[in-house]
Parts: structure tokens; sequence; C-alpha cells
């Protein structure tokens, strides 16, 4: 079972959110959160696999408490938003969500990306993905450059995965891409997440995309 938490301050909004999610035989909603502290709150305390967590909540917004669930490790977080292009979710990606995901977005689509995230393949619609990154990595970054001196320590080979995770490309598509087993591709992925101390794939991405890997 995914172990989800739910966090949306609109109350109706959030009850749609659970209703879909309970549909699934393999997905069980163990708390819904109304803000942001409330959501770091619960996950806290309920230590759920993953977040789905709203940009725009009151108390704490939805990126600074993405930002918390994930250095303390408490879960996985999957952002929503109204918009593809919101500058808030690109400081989500960068505080280490794992995806985000559009509010209009389909049931069906919704169960996928739940399980997508769950099972670590972090980028949720690539073509989408691949934009905002790339509308948002050519802008000034509030916070410091990422120091290119860090790649000196991954192999040419996780550089090669890093380039394709920057491009948007998922497990499967880095092993087309580069002739390997989709299970090397997870242990390359694996590997330099270490190394770069990096908590998730977008934000692999993310750094691919700063340093023009």
């Amino acid at each position: 079972m995914i172990r989800v938490l739910v966090a949306d301050d609109q109350s109706a909004v959030r009850a749609g959110l659970v209703l879909i999610l309970r549909s699934a035989p393999d997905i069980e909603v163990i708390g819904e959160a109304a803000d942001g502290e409330q959501a770091v709150a619960l996950a806290r305390e309920l230590r759920p696999d993953l977040v789905l967590m709203d940009v725009q909540m009151p108390r704490l917004d939805g990126v600074s408490a993405t930002r918390q669930v994930v250095a303390e490790r408490l879960a996985d977080v999957l952002v929503l938003t109204t918009f593809d292009l919101d500058e808030y979710v690109f400081g989500a990606l960068r505080a280490g969500a794992s995806g985000f995901l559009l509010k209009n977005t389909e049931a069906a689509e919704l169960l996928e990306a739940v399980r997508t995230v769950a099972r670590g393949e972090g980028l949720i619609a690539p073509a989408v993905t691949r934009r905002l990154i790339a509308e948002f990595a050519a802008k000034p970054a509030r916070e410091p450059a990422a120091d290119p001196a860090v790649l000196e320590h991954l192999t040419r080979r996780e550089r090669e995965v890093l380039s394709c995770l920057g491009q948007g490309l998922s497990n499967a598509g880095i092993a087309e891409r580069l002739d390997m087993a989709e299970a090397t591709v997870k242990t390359h992925v694996s590997r330099l997440l270490g190394k770069l101390e990096l908590r998730s794939r977008v934000q692999a991405a993310v750094l691919a995309q700063e340093l023009g890997v």
C-alpha cells in the first residue's frame, strides 16, 4: 500500500483528491492537512510514503513545507499547482519535491502519478517538467549558483545519466538512450544522487540544467 498525506487548504479540492485516491486499491489516505504547518506536523507523526502538497496554503506555504518534509526525510513530495509554469513550483522542485502535477489532472493520471513517485520515478509529465526546468533555470537563482566542481565526483557514465535526467527522461528512456539495462540506470541514478547529496531526481534535473550538463 502507498500511504498518502493530502495537504490542500481548499476543503472541496482536498475532499475530491481524497475521494480519487481512496478509489485505488493500492493507495491509502492516512491523513489530511489544511495548511503547510499541519502538513509538516502530520508528516512527522504519520510518516507517509508521499505527501500530495498544494503550493499556496496559509500559515506555511507549500514550498516551505516541502523543504521541511524533504530535509527531515519524512516522505516524498508530489506538488499540486494550478499553473504549469509557476515560480512557486520551481521553488518546490529546488526544495526537493519529487515532481509536480496540475490540479486539473484527470483522476487516472493522478493515481498513476502517485504510483510513479512511489516507485522512485520522480519526473512527472516529462515534457512539462523539461519546460518548467528550462524556464526557471535560465533565470538568476535566489540561492547561490551550483558549483561545477560537484561533478568531479561523478564517473563519465553517471554524468551521462545526469544529463539525461536534465532532459526529463525516465529510467526506460535513459536505458534506451545510453544502451543499458533499466536496472543499471536505477543504480547509476541512486549513486549520483548520493554523491551529489540530492534527495530527488528532479533536484538532479535542476542541477543538470543549471550546470549545462
